[in-house]
């Protein structure tokens, strides 16, 4: 099994849910009102004057199958609008309860 990190802009919330949906997706953690920046070109996301947009983030553990599915999704979405960004990262869980 896999758990898949993803963060994206907030505007992107209604897109991320329906992926999810889409690939049957079920369980997940939400966080909203995320801060950050990206690593490369990303403009800071930190809920302020100067920086007003905030991001959102979703965990999920799915099986090694889905994973291949779920990153083309991803790029996907990010490819519709380099400027407002996603990005997942996925990492082994070794155990689960």
């Amino acid at each position: 099994m896999k758990a898949v990190f993803i963060t994206f802009n907030q505007a992107n919330t209604e897109r991320v849910e329906y992926m999810l949906d889409r690939l049957n997706i079920r369980g997940f953690t939400f966080w909203e009102n995320v801060q950050g920046r990206g690593t490369h070109d990303g403009e800071p996301r930190r809920g302020t004057h100067t920086w007003p947009e905030m991001n959102s983030a979703v965990i999920t553990v799915v099986n090694d199958e889905q994973v291949d599915d779920l990153l083309k999704a991803i790029r996907r979405l990010d490819n519709r609008n380099k400027e407002v960004g996603v990005r997942a990262f996925v990492w082994n869980v070794e155990q689960t309860v």
